[in-house]
């Protein structure tokens, strides 16, 4: 096993990405050949198309089969979201200071034919034409951003992987021809019901041909293999594809491999990200045990599987335009495999699955999948144990989560307890229910709340594009108090939460018309039962969030105001506000920056009077976002609400661009606060007060998730007794009431290594926000805002 998986993993960790025009020409030609179909029945065609006409390849040694684009590690290109970047970055790609691709010659001159069909035709395009104007001043003046929905499509979906183990995609076809032979077609409400299930059928015979091929790829290459044990593996494989995913999965080999096809032809589809496995370790489980019990595979071979199908995940990829890429760095895909927690009925869930997999991406150790860990007390500590000796590993996972806190929280949404108890991680840190949420439970717009106090404090206006989204009449020279600040900041929320929901039903509209996905909604509870698309209203659920970012940075100049301006009146406002346009300039803007830095409360020093500030920063857009319906709302789902979220991913990193010098004593143009996070250098005291600062925040409100980095030294967790005093940090966390933390477990020294010796560090991984990335594919500003991070020590 050891060499086997070692050879896969430094194979693709060697492979320099590149460019893929397949799915984007065969997507093209059924476009071109179907454009007289309904768009859903188009898009089914499509992928079908895709599907059937593909290259395909399985790698040597590799025991699963399926791959996303035509070579190892190369990112389709989905032009029916957008081509505009594509005839002003295609030159740039390999020259990107992160995130670079190869474009061979021929696939650029195909690629640029491609796209030039669809000008006009896009998801962008109909987003920037319906966009109102003060939607797309306020993504200008960088205050709001959703420009990833409009170029890269929703994602941030769980399918139910339990339906296709049981029923096969042949069982999806036969639900969806009973519900299409039901229909009465003079009732005017089914018509949009036929293309639908005519497309979920469409879909799902693409799907089964697309294994078949691959058992016929197989059974031809064990023809050629002269090597007995891999022709007997090919054969396996070929035998394997053959039965699923169109029928039940029978073993735990054709249970992995069906899940595969399933989470890997989402990807196909739709090219938005966040595709997330879910709760493997429940869904697999009773395979796992029978194989167990009949003696068909043993625990070091069920590694070896996952081990593989980690390594295949590590191979889909996705390129982004230069704008998205920088709030995604490191090219992540944040396919989110959840462990542990409890089972809907509330017993503990954790079981010799749980461990096994724990145990395989510690052996794989590659940023994905994005393993998230569910803990309760009802599990046993040496489940806890474990998954700090993986996180010690240094690969930033798994991320930790409390049950208690999270169930009691999306049972206030309207979900039903047995559904809480079973939610699942998509994505970065986002609690969805497995199968039961739609499209884009996260991720939609982010909102920039440096950017707003800034405004707040310049009279509404934007300094650096002179945009005035919302004048106001007073400046930091001029306001008197705190108060008078909150409430105009509040004011100012206000209005951008409306700007924003208005945003983001323009998006979600052209979503629906635009790009329905057939594939994804035949596995999504219930779609098939309402014959309408997840998006379209489908789900049994509706529940999405944003995030939030800056958070942090604007209490702590909200404080260093309060305290150093209006109580101790050590600096007038007016002097301030100079210093802060000067961008800290001469040795008269240094001094003022170290007192703002050193003489007023930061977060994440257990200090309440700037702890309660984020609060209630926080809370004036927690009541706002409250007040405002999804576009499904009325349609079928429960919920169709928003709630909030500080998965900020890379994004405060381009958030902080264009937000000049703050209060706090930050640069213009700084990183801001990843998550929650305290700001960089600014957490003194140590982890217990950071833990105790974030426990402070509503988390019970914040269901979307509250993202926290901390970065602690290898040594930390070196001896047992510092796994064990990780172990207790952990529980007073969660009693606390906090609901998630993540982990970099890795020198500040040792990154600064590999920014200057790249070519000895191809595999390091590194938490970045809630996603692990390799290092070398981060531009240098977000290499730099990990190293600057608090290291920490037990």
């Amino acid at each position: 096993m050891e060499l086997r998986i070692e050879k896969l993993k430094q194979e693709s960790v060697a492979v320099e990405q590149e460019v893929c025009v397949q799915r984007a020409r065969y997507l093209t030609e059924a476009y071109r050949l179907h454009k007289a179909d309904p768009m859903i029945l188009r898009r089914a065609k499509a992928l079908k198309n895709v599907l059937n006409k593909m290259t395909l390849f399985i790698e040597d040694g590799q025991l699963l089969a399926g791959n996303q684009a035509g070579k190892l590690r190369a990112a389709a290109i989905f032009p029916e979201y957008c081509v505009n970047w594509i005839f002003e970055e295609i030159d740039e790609l390999e020259k990107r200071p992160g995130d670079r691709f190869k474009v061979a010659p021929e696939t650029k001159a195909e690629l640029l034919e491609i796209a030039e069909w669809w000008k006009g035709k896009t998801l962008e395009d109909r987003c920037q034409a319906t966009l109102p104007l003060d939607v797309k001043d306020a993504y200008k003046a960088s205050v709001l951003s959703a420009n990833g929905n409009m170029t890269s499509g929703d994602g941030h979906i769980m399918l139910d992987f339990e339906k296709i183990l049981k029923i096969g995609a042949a069982g999806v076809i036969a639900q969806a021809k009973e519900k299409l032979d039901a229909l009465d077609l003079t009732d005017p409400k089914n018509h949009h019901k036929r293309i639908f299930y005519e497309s979920v059928i469409v879909a799902y015979e693409g799907v089964i041909d697309f294994a078949r091929r691959y058992s016929a790829l197989a059974k031809e290459l064990a023809e050629k293999e002269t090597d007995i044990k891999r022709k007997r593996e090919l054969l396996k494989i070929a035998e394997v594809c053959a039965w699923v995913p169109e029928k039940a999965a029978r073993t735990f080999y054709e249970g992995l491999q069906s899940v595969w096809f399933v989470h890997l032809i989402s990807q196909i589809e739709s090219n938005g990200h966040s595709m997330s496995f879910g709760r493997l370790d429940q869904y697999m489980y009773p395979y796992y045990k029978e194989d167990i019990a009949q003696g068909r595979i043993t625990p070091e071979e069920v590694v070896e599987l996952l081990s593989c199908l980690w390594i295949k995940a590590f191979g889909v990829i996705k390129i982004r335009p230069w704008s998205h890429t920088r709030f995604s760095g490191g090219g992540p895909t944040y396919q989110n495999l959840t462990l542990g927690g409890i089972t809907p009925s509330g017993r503990n869930a954790v079981n010799d699955l749980t461990m096994l997999c724990l145990d395989s991406v510690g052996r794989t150790q590659l940023p994905q999948p994005n393993v998230s860990a569910r803990y309760n007390k009802l599990n046993p500590d040496a489940y806890l144990e474990k998954c700090i000796e993986i996180i010690k590993l240094g690969f930033g996972m798994p991320a930790m989560h409390s049950d208690e806190l999270m169930i009691e929280s999306l049972m206030s949404r309207g979900i039903t307890r047995n559904d809480a108890n079973n939610y699942a991680i998509v994505g970065c840190i986002e609690p969805i229910i497995p199968g039961k949420f739609g499209y884009r439970s996260a991720g939609m717009s982010f909102t920039n709340f440096s950017k707003i106090l800034e405004l707040t404090l310049n009279k509404g206006k934007d300094e650096v594009t002179g945009i005035v989204p919302l004048a106001a009449a007073k400046d930091l020279a001029t306001y008197n108090s705190k108060d008078e600040i909150l409430a105009e900041f509040a004011r100012q929320m206000k209005y951008f939460v409306r700007l924003r929901v208005t945003g983001e039903h323009v998006i979600d509209y052209a979503v629906e018309e635009l790009v329905p996905e057939a594939f994804c909604s035949g596995l999504v509870s219930d779609c098939i039962g309402r014959g309408k698309t997840a998006k379209e209203g489908g789900s049994i659920y509706d529940m999405v969030t944003g995030p939030e970012t800056g958070i942090v940075n604007a209490a702590n100049s909200l404080e260093a105001i309060d305290k150093l301006v209006f109580e101790e009146k050590k600096i007038s406002g007016d002097k301030l506000q100079e210093v802060l346009k000067s961008n800290f300039e001469g040795t008269e803007g240094e001094n003022v920056r170290q007192m703002l830095l050193n003489k007023a409360d930061k977060f994440g020093n257990d200090a309440d009077d700037v702890d309660e500030l984020a609060n209630e920063i926080y809370q004036i857009f927690i009541d706002e976002q409250a007040k405002y319906k999804t576009t499904r709302d009325g349609r079928g789902p429960i919920g169709c609400l928003s709630y909030p979220c500080t998965a900020t991913i890379s994004g405060n990193v381009p958030s902080g661009v264009n937000v000049m010098a703050s209060a706090e004593g930050r640069f213009a143009g700084e990183p801001l606060t990843e998550g929650c996070s305290p700001y960089h250098g600014t957490d003194k005291i140590g982890p217990t007060a950071v833990l105790k600062s974030v426990a402070k925040m509503p988390n019970f409100l914040i269901t979307g998730g509250n993202l926290l980095n901390l970065k602690f030294a290898p040594d930390a967790l070196a001896t047992h007794e510092g796994v064990l005093k990780m172990m207790g940090l952990l529980k007073t966390f969660f009693d606390l009431k906090g609901w998630h933390v993540q982990f970099n477990i890795i020198s500040s020294d040792t990154l600064k290594d590999a920014q200057k010796k790249p070519e000895e560090y191809k595999s390091l991984v590194v938490r970045v926000a809630g996603y692990s990335a390799l290092f070398n594919d981060l531009e240098p500003r977000t290499q730099d805002d990990i190293i600057e991070r608090t290291e920490h020590n037990l």
